[in-house]
């Protein structure tokens, strides 16, 4: 009878794990099939099968957008704001969990000050944010975006960075510090390597979401030679009428990197989030 119950429970874990698998997919399958739709079906019969299944909505995203400008301009925006973004944000959390302040308390207001970037939308910053960059001088720039991307993702990096940085023992940098290392060895050699998995997982989450962002990208770039794969889709929209089909396609372009991404890097994403973030 146990052995019986065990493989009803396998059974019913399976049937459920599998269900819900089918129920997050169906997003994904409706818009491919969407995809391969013209813009009458999808407006009158959105849930039917194409009617013919060719991909000239594909060749017309191709050809109507320039994925190399767009693919060069928002790598470039992902790799100089993750770079700088993961470099000021773990010098910080190693201040927060390994210097020893004059007040006791100082180290974790200071970390709760950050954390709390957490708790304001985005979307509250795109004023304030385009004032500043129009006051510094480099509103339409890379730089007027590379600026809040970099700020955007402090408050998540240090919660990350904190959390793992507080479960690693003194005694491993203490026995460098005895072996004749400074600082920065010790940052490097020591606390870098054994931290592998949540630089992974914070280098993944800081660049899907600048490969994602829009609100910054549609405010902030003036020249159509910045634009980003984000702004893709908007090139399909026009006055009086809309390029569904055109525009389901280009998205689906857009996704695929990310996919491939999360993919081959899922195992690091799970490590880093459950030991980055546990006692944080």
């Amino acid at each position: 009878m146990t052995r019986k119950r065990r493989l009803i429970k396998k059974v019913v874990f399976y049937i459920f794990v599998a269900a819900l698998a089918l129920i997050l997919l169906i997003p994904i399958i409706w818009a491919v099939l969407l995809s391969f739709k013209t813009n009458n079906e999808i407006v009158n019969t959105p849930l039917s099968f194409p009617v013919s299944w060719d991909f000239e909505n594909y060749v017309r995203a191709l050809e109507t957008i320039d994925f190399g400008s767009m693919y060069f301009n928002t790598l470039l925006l992902v790799l100089v704001s993750t770079f700088f973004s993961i470099v000021i944000t773990f010098m910080s959390s190693f201040a927060i969990a390994r210097l020893t302040f004059k007040k006791e308390q100082t180290a974790e207001h200071i970390y709760l000050f950050f954390l709390a970037g957490i708790a304001i939308p985005i979307y509250v910053l795109i004023f304030p944010v385009y004032r500043i960059d129009s006051a510094m001088g480099i509103l339409g720039t890379r730089l007027g975006l590379i600026i809040p991307y970099i700020a955007v993702n402090i408050s998540f990096n240090t919660l990350l960075f904190t959390g793992f940085l507080r479960e690693i023992p003194g005694e491993l940098e203490e026995a460098a510090l005895i072996d004749g290392c400074n600082l920065f060895k010790i940052c490097t050699r020591v606390v870098i390597p054994v931290m592998k998995p949540t630089f992974v997982t914070i280098i993944i989450f800081n660049a899907v979401y600048i490969y994602n962002e829009f609100p910054f990208a549609s405010t902030f770039i003036q020249d159509s030679r910045l634009n980003t794969v984000s702004l893709m889709t908007s090139m399909f929209k026009g006055q009086y009428s809309m390029d569904y089909s055109a525009i389901i396609a280009a998205s689906l372009l857009i996704m695929l990197p990310e996919l491939i991404f999360y993919i081959f890097l899922q195992k690091y994403i799970i490590s880093g989030m459950t030991s980055g973030a546990v006692k944080g």
